[in-house]
């Protein structure tokens, strides 16, 4: 006759008698699904992180993809914008699907060379619900921005890089921009920013929940004589990835026209499966995100 088994433990309980109740009570509201009364806080939404730390870098990380979506969906190099504070905001994890986001932030228009300066004006604000599958790039994106610059005064400056760059007599041909000083000629601004431009696509394509990107250099630039009046360039950047400390390089290829969709495409040296990342967009065609109030 078979010895017999003891009975299973109690839950919340251990060898030395009953465990704390209020870690399982923390980790139950982590995880499970909660039901709130207020209409904002709905039995579909899961709970909320209660470690401030995660719920601070899930803002973040939220704030900076919804800005690469909106630098590249806007497609103005004189209209670019980084985060300057996050102001408020919400995370829900759901352990299945991923992380959902809801964040406020203030932005200030992109100077490169002023990014560590401080007293920089805060000019324009955003909201954004972004949704991060899990373990999985391109977040789902809807930002509404406020305008910090005239849409008048915008055209004419993108038309005046555009007219800059179409007046060239010979297909240009860079390297290095920043220099290894980190700075940038004044003549090869434009250059950079549409780089930039670009390069906001493939760091939104790449994001995912814990890995963040950010441009440091372009290592090679090559503008195309075209035969419409697009401007055509193929240039290789170098993003940084913080958590790895990885120095990714990346081909990058863009077709622009002041007020048209940009067109990206890309290949970085990152392992990548087929349905983690496309690599290749065609114009606004970006379902399931959206856009607005620009």
């Amino acid at each position: 006759m078979q010895p017999r088994r003891p009975p299973p433990p109690i839950p919340g309980s251990g060898p030395w008698g009953p465990r704390p109740v209020a870690p399982l009570i923390a980790l139950l509201l982590l995880l499970a699904p909660v039901v709130a009364a207020a209409e904002s806080e709905s039995a579909e939404h899961p709970g909320q992180p209660q470690d401030a730390g995660l719920q601070r870098r899930l803002l973040q990380q939220a704030a900076r993809a919804a800005l690469h979506f909106f630098n590249f969906r806007a497609g103005s190099p004189s209209a670019l914008r980084v985060l300057a504070q996050v102001q408020k905001g919400r995370a829900w994890i759901n352990p299945k699907e991923g992380y959902k986001v809801d964040v406020v932030f203030s932005t200030e228009r992109y100077n490169p060379e002023s990014l560590l300066q401080e007293g920089e004006e805060h000019l324009g604000k955003c909201s954004a619900r972004v949704f991060f599958k899990n373990q999985k790039p391109r977040p789902a994106v809807n930002v509404t921005c406020t305008r910090f610059i005239e849409k008048k005064k915008r055209q004419q400056e993108d038309y005046l890089l555009y007219k800059q760059m179409k007046q060239l007599k010979n297909p240009l041909e860079i390297v290095s921009i920043p220099d290894n000083h980190g700075h940038i000629d004044p003549s090869l601004r434009p250059i950079w920013d549409l780089a930039f431009l670009g390069s906001s696509y493939v760091m939104w394509e790449m994001t995912t929940q814990f890995s963040r990107y950010y441009l440091v250099q372009l290592t090679s630039v090559r503008q195309w004589k075209t035969n419409d009046d697009t401007i055509d360039f193929d240039y290789t950047v170098l993003l940084h990835e913080l958590s790895t400390q990885e120095i990714i390089p990346c081909r990058i290829h863009l077709v622009w026209y002041p007020g048209k969709p940009l067109k990206v495409k890309y290949h970085c040296q990152e392992l990548q499966t087929p349905e983690e990342a496309s690599g290749t967009e065609e114009g606004s065609a970006v379902a399931p995100t959206e856009l607005s109030n620009f």
